[in-house]
């Protein structure tokens, strides 16, 4: 499975992905193989973050994560004030994680039967095996999610923000949750309102409500600003599992 890519070059040169991505959205393959070449070592790493151990590219997460970056590069958008390797880092870990999900739950499937199959003395298997790999994938899950809290904490201190701050902080009803989503999805990918949003840690409220689009009105902004302000965090940072949680909001 890790041979699913061609490899254009055998040599790892430093090409830059900024710079690449216009020919490579264009249908330069040549040039989408050495990227891919090149940057194999940050797949590799990247994904070896989420899984916790050392993965190299004979292992499955590999594949997986290189298919992530070549689909990633299809699907970048210049503009939004995020890089190529950041968005692509994104890709990677959540492509990641939900394998990491998907083999949890096939295997609590297969314990299941085979649980039913040691009873009959039909087979050899042994269930306590794929029980422990079920939980160490559980944990890596759970590991990953801790960090995750501990990151977006640390990001929501440069606004002077706390997470008890924001236990009461969201909308009671789900349109006007998936309304704040909306606000901060165009504060993060509107590059001006993003940056002075990061330089002066506040909402850029006179420059919002300039939006055509913006769903709500200044009041409703106002009265929910820790909540939008801590879902623009979210959105404009790889928080897989924070991202999960608005999925659902939506």
């Amino acid at each position: 499975m890790a041979n699913i890519f061609s490899r254009f070059s055998k040599k790892r040169r430093d090409i830059s992905l900024d710079d690449s991505i216009d020919k490579i959205q264009s249908g330069d393959m040549e040039l989408r193989n050495e990227i891919i070449e090149a940057y194999s070592p940050f797949v590799a790493s990247t994904v070896s973050s989420v899984c916790q151990r050392y993965i190299t590219e004979s292992d499955d997460e590999f594949s997986i994560g290189l298919i992530a970056f070549n689909e990633s590069l299809d699907k970048f958008t210049p503009g939004k004030g995020k890089s190529v390797i950041a968005f692509s880092e994104a890709v990677i870990k959540n492509r990641i994680v939900d394998y990491i999900r998907k083999e949890s739950s096939s295997i609590d499937l297969f314990n299941h039967s085979t649980l039913q199959i040691d009873n009959d003395e039909e087979g050899n298997f042994n269930a306590r095996d794929s029980v422990d790999i079920s939980a160490y994938r559980e944990e890596i899950i759970n590991t990953n999610r801790q960090d995750e809290i501990l990151k977006f904490q640390d990001k929501l201190a440069e606004f002077n923000l706390t997470m008890k701050e924001l236990m009461n902080q969201a909308p009671k009803h789900l349109d006007a949750r998936i309304n704040a989503i909306k606000v901060a999805e165009l504060l993060i990918q509107n590059e001006n309102l993003r940056n002075i949003f990061y330089e002066t840690k506040k909402i850029p409220m006179k420059d919002l409500l300039k939006i055509e689009d913006l769903p709500v009105s200044r009041k409703t902004v106002e009265r929910n600003r820790k909540y939008i302000i801590s879902l623009a965090i979210i959105l404009d940072n790889d928080f897989v599992f924070l991202k999960d949680y608005l999925r659902l909001e939506e």
